[in-house]
């Protein structure tokens, strides 16, 4: 799910923090969404925010609920801000009864934080002939420029500037008969990447686009059912995990059953590769394997195909524990927490002073100096987009009194911008764009940098043979350049395709 920031930047919440994201400031690419529905239970709104708390890590600048209860008919609630600080009260939950919704939390881009922006969080809600439904989005439209274009001329009017929105005015325009049937219709004039919950008075509905490049999975939760972007939501709400939601179907869940078809024509899957390596929660199952074991996969790989001598290995936490780990084992070289992360820096810590903003990293990164003075330090990360927050990391293990600092990242450079629901920063604002390895190494004053390949990283994730040129199993075009689906509306705005010869 995608927008398009306001063109004046309302100013920042006075406790802001969201320049502490992850490993210290915005150096990370950043999975846009999350979604979440149930159905055929006691009180769904209680199921749905608890869905969305496990699903934080996918959006955590607002999120929002939709239910259905027969007496008072659909209730919604949209908050900026955590699930634990909008969706936890008896007041707020009191407003959303009913056996059916679902929920979606959202990562959104500079400049979209504000009341100015509410608008933009969803579920989306449309009020049809034959009823009204909601529906919540994972991905990216890409060519909803030209979408909107067309709609506006034939009379829509959007309530946002999210392209999700064009969903709900393609199935308005639609001519079908019932509310699945609108649904296939609007999503075959869709381009791009989408899961998507929806529900209706009495249905929840389920789709991925025929790439299945977002994840959806399907989950038993006593008498009903649940949807969800990963499993580690179905575990929270203590729901039995049943399947993943093949690529390009659909499911229509009532509580009669289920009802399941493919009403897009069959193509090879593009999974998101990253899912693996960042996005997913370590405790989720993905193609039937744990994240946490293939992230450790990609650590053994990394240790394989670069060595180095040192004392030490350490994760640039949380993300890059899991790899350091494998990293570890693979190597003989011991692994220990030379980093410590702040687990208690909330959003009302301090007020972000401009002093108190330069010092992002340092507070919630701290070096155990104890561990790595005088040694040779591993450090491993997930992944390097513009560089920023490793040369700090490394500044600090430095201060610390490290005799040397080599970085190994658990994923190919990261050359190009994800176009699928990814926050991605321009190209020229990618590292690995602009540079070669040993610029990259000597950039951020470190004594070695080294990536795993592409055919490590498929080999890590389960490909044997590792990535099949002529038709690669996933998508990987932030680390190839080559995109599954033309990014139609980026192309247009003067975005330069890989060339052949590159």
């Amino acid at each position: 799910m995608s927008h398009t920031p306001p063109k004046t930047m309302p100013p920042a919440h006075p406790f802001d923090t969201s320049y502490l994201t992850d490993a210290g400031d915005d150096d990370k690419l950043k999975e846009e969404c999350g979604i979440f529905g149930v159905v055929g239970v006691t009180d769904a709104a209680n199921f749905v925010a608890l869905g969305l708390h496990a699903l934080q890590h996918r959006g955590q600048e607002a999120g929002g609920i939709v239910t259905h209860d027969a007496e008072v008919g659909f209730q919604s609630a949209r908050r900026f801000g955590y699930v634990r600080d909008n969706f936890t009260s008896q007041k707020v939950m009191e407003t959303l009864p009913g056996p059916i919704g679902i929920g979606h939390v959202r990562y959104s881009t500079s400049g979209s934080k504000g009341q100015t922006a509410i608008r933009d969080v969803q579920p989306f809600f449309g009020e049809f002939a034959m009823g009204g439904a909601a529906i919540a989005h994972n991905g990216n439209i890409t060519n909803a420029n030209a979408l909107r274009r067309e709609l506006i001329e034939r009379g829509s009017i959007f309530q946002s500037s999210s392209d999700s929105e064009c969903i709900i005015h393609l199935m308005a325009r639609s001519l079908q008969r019932n509310i699945p049937e609108r649904m296939e219709d609007a999503l075959r004039r869709v381009e791009g990447a989408f899961s998507v919950v929806a529900m209706t008075r009495t249905k929840l509905i389920g789709v991925r686009d025929p790439l299945g490049v977002r994840p959806l999975v399907l989950g038993k939760l006593g008498d009903g059912y649940a949807l969800s972007s990963e499993t580690c939501a179905l575990d929270i709400v203590g729901a039995e995990f049943i399947r993943e939601i093949e690529p390009g179907e659909m499911v229509v869940i009532t509580a009669s059953g289920i009802q399941s078809h493919f009403p897009f024509r069959r193509q090879p899957s593009k999974f998101c590769i990253f899912e693996h390596v960042y996005f997913s929660r370590p405790d989720s199952i993905l193609g039937g394997r744990s994240v946490y074991e293939t992230r450790e996969a990609i650590g053994r790989e990394l240790a394989k195909e670069n060595p180095v001598d040192a004392d030490m290995v350490c994760p640039v936490p949380d993300s890059g524990t899991p790899a350091a780990i494998g990293y570890s084992l693979q190597s003989g070289i011991p692994y220990a927490m030379g980093i410590i992360r702040n687990q208690y820096m909330g959003r009302t810590f301090i007020e972000p002073t401009e002093s108190i903003r330069n010092m992002g990293v340092r507070l919630k990164l701290n070096v155990n100096r104890a561990l790595v003075k005088g040694k040779r330090i591993i450090l491993v990360d997930d992944s390097v987009v513009r560089g920023t927050t490793s040369r700090k990391i490394k500044e600090m293990i430095l201060d610390a009194g490290a005799a040397e600092v080599h970085f190994r990242i658990a994923s190919p450079p990261t050359a190009w911008p994800c176009f699928y629901g990814v926050d991605t920063p321009d190209r020229d604002k990618l590292l690995a764009a602009t540079m070669t390895e040993d610029e990259m190494r000597e950039h951020l004053g470190v004594d070695s940098l080294k990536f795993i390949s592409l055919d490590g990283l498929y080999r890590a994730v389960g490909e044997a043979k590792g990535r099949n040129n002529s038709c690669p199993q996933y998508c990987d075009a932030c680390f190839s350049g080559e995109y599954p689906v033309i990014p139609s509306d980026k192309v247009e705005s003067g975005f330069v395709m890989k060339s052949a010869a590159e």
